[in-house]
């Protein structure tokens, strides 16, 4: 079996999400890291790469320096994860992309919608595989959920119900130094949002990927309660969909009394669907006129594309670390299988891309153009304007 060699950007001592993707990307052991450029310290990414084990000629001082690097040695890299503020992400995805390197980044993808269309673009010119970090399409029963969606089984799709709920912004931690919340609330590095980008693009991410709705328009409201906070910690949107469905997502981190609590209900008219992060592995159906189902991953009724991403038997839960490595096997599997020149099928790219990173975008701007406007309506345009 092919080991595929990757390269990261950012995810240096004092980071949170760094080892969670290097953890991912080890799962199944399809990956292995060789190279990196974990911080702007310098200091800071030797560190970093000796704790790793990683050789000291592949330890870099940019991220310039690495994809230019990288891209001239015989043992390269297949693709580079980044993990860095907002800012720098369309940067550093583009220098990697220039050089003919496939990439994984953590969303939202960029800072601006021009950005987005730009990786797009490259990526799509140099026939390059882009992945987006959208966690929580890696979990098996948002799958299942799709499927049965698609399948008809809740019919037409008549309102949906999302809400994202935190609490660790309550009070003004970023005044104390916290690095997660300085980082998050500060515009040069967040971009136009904060809890907005940071997690109601989950939201509109996993709604669209479960349910394949289009938002046609969308009115929202940003509230900023912490002291002296420029950016929103507090969101709520409405939302029209093509077809005449309607939606209401909430995300909030200063929620007191909720850690990381995404939850999804969508109704239709002949049912309904209800999934939650913080009880993954199982999704309620409840037919007109029915009781209410619970669907449990690993059994033996789900459907394929679900069933793939289960690993152990029913009643050992499984979460947010095998949800990641779900989405970087399968872009590690459909890597793997373009090195060989095969074509890839849409099993093969069923993982979020670089066209959900463009939405995700295009998502925070209306929604921010909106609240400026005292929340009027805004039209969102299509996927295929978009694109």
């Amino acid at each position: 079996m092919e080991v595929l060699k990757y390269g990261m950007v950012g995810g240096g001592q004092g980071a949170f999400i760094g080892e969670v993707h290097r953890k991912a990307a080890a799962f199944d052991q399809k990956s292995q890291l060789v190279a990196g450029c974990f911080s702007r310290d310098y200091g800071n990414t030797q560190k970093t790469g000796a704790l790793l084990g990683l050789e000291n000629d592949r330890l870099y001082r940019t991220f310039e320096e690495m994809a230019r690097k990288e891209s001239q040695r015989e043992d390269r890299i297949d693709y580079v994860v980044i993990v860095t503020p907002n800012a720098t992400h369309f940067p550093a995805a583009k220098a990697f992309l220039e050089q003919g390197i496939h990439v994984v980044c953590d969303k939202p993808l960029t800072l601006t919608v021009e950005e987005a269309k730009t990786l797009r673009r490259l990526a799509q010119e140099k026939a390059l595989l882009f992945c987006v970090t959208y966690t929580y399409s890696g979990y098996p029963m948002v799958i299942q959920a799709r499927e049965m969606i698609q399948q008809g089984k809740i019919g037409a799709i008549r309102m949906v119900m999302a809400e994202y709920p935190q609490e660790w912004l309550a009070q003004t931690i970023e005044q104390s130094g916290q690095k997660q919340a300085a980082w998050r609330t500060d515009p040069e590095l967040a971009g136009i949002a904060n809890c907005l980008g940071d997690i109601g693009t989950h939201i509109e991410n996993t709604v669209s990927r479960m349910t394949g709705l289009s938002v046609k328009a969308l009115s929202c409201v940003l509230d900023s309660f912490g002291s002296n906070r420029v950016l929103d910690d507090n969101a709520s949107v409405h939302v029209v969909y093509e077809g005449g469905a309607r939606g209401m997502y909430w995300a909030s981190q200063i929620a007191i009394g909720y850690e990381n609590a995404l939850k999804i209900r969508i109704f239709g008219e002949k049912g309904s669907i209800e999934w939650a992060q913080e009880d993954p592995n199982y999704v309620t159906v409840t037919y007109l006129g029915g009781p209410r189902q619970r669907f449990t991953r690993s059994s033996g009724y789900l459907d394929p594309s679900a069933a793939r991403l289960c690993r152990i038997p029913t009643g050992h839960p499984e979460g947010y670390f095998e949800a990641f490595a779900n989405i970087y096997t399968a872009f590690a599997n459909a890597l793997i299988k373009k090195k060989t020149g095969a074509v890839l099928g849409p099993q093969d790219l069923d993982f979020p891309c670089v066209e959900d990173g463009l939405q995700g975008v295009a998502f925070v701007h209306r929604c921010v153009e909106s609240a400026r406007q005292g929340g009027t309506w805004v039209p969102f345009e299509s996927k295929e304007e978009l694109l």
